[in-house]
């Protein structure tokens, strides 16, 4: 049986004026796997983001997730992301246990449902300690368990990790890894980084771009092995390993 494609990708194009962002993309991340996606910056991984949670639409080509498109059903796609951005988005006046309430009402949880999801990703993401602290007053890795606590609310079958340990030191970027390292296998991940090491550390699967454009797609132990994996940075378009 063909295993079971997350995010599909095809001819995928985005246009700002004269600037291609993406330019004919074809990618499958493949459902259950910890996908990285790697490239310089203005490399187009942002504006892929985007066209995934339907934040934009393509100019052409077209993209699913879960066989569902973003541009045609937003609301079931939006049902089946859960999204840390690379910026957390979190209110620092509240409390840790206030905001995922108020996060999980918004997205339809109530009663015993929402209670029962906030016990769960407490207890996944190591939070009980400081649930009841305001936000603004936790380091920046309990802030980051946090956003990724917020992603998690509804169980959702795909999450998307945008940079998730940029600002963090050597010990958080340990903690906030080994997090997401425990998911690996449960659901499908889609890992934004800048960072080879966590690159190799967590993905299984990575996709480099550049210019908009697929340098090189495949197994992550293939493809950023050797002494200068920045070569694959370096690579011309058109001389993509696969």
């Amino acid at each position: 049986m063909e295993d079971r494609i997350a995010i599909e990708a095809v001819g995928l194009t985005r246009r700002f004026g004269s600037l291609a962002a993406l330019d004919d993309l074809t990618l499958r991340v493949p459902a259950g796997s910890c996908f990285g996606l790697l490239g310089p910056n203005g490399a187009g991984k942002t504006t892929f983001l985007r066209l995934v949670t339907g934040l934009l639409l393509p100019s052409a080509g077209r993209i699913l997730v879960d066989g569902r498109s973003p541009a045609a059903e937003p609301r079931a796609v939006a049902e089946r992301l859960g999204f840390v951005m690379e910026t957390s988005r979190l209110y620092p006046e509240l409390r840790v246990e206030g905001f995922l309430r108020f996060l999980g009402g918004a997205r339809g949880l109530r009663g015993a449902p929402l209670g029962a999801a906030l016990e769960r990703v407490v207890a996944r993401f190591g939070l009980a300690p400081v649930a009841r602290r305001p936000i603004g007053q936790l380091s920046k890795g309990f802030q980051q368990r946090v956003s990724l606590a917020q992603a998690f609310l509804c169980d959702p079958p795909l999450v998307i990790v945008d940079e998730p340990t940029g600002g963090l030191d050597p010990l958080q970027q340990d903690e906030v890894q080994e997090l997401l390292r425990d998911l690996r296998g449960q659901r499908t991940v889609l890992l934004c980084t800048h960072d080879l090491r966590e690159a190799r550390r967590l993905t299984d699967r990575v996709a480099l771009l550049r210019a908009g454009r697929l340098v090189a797609e495949g197994p992550t132990p293939e493809l950023l092995a050797g002494e200068d994996p920045l070569a694959l940075f370096r690579a011309r378009v058109g001389e993509a390993t696969a």
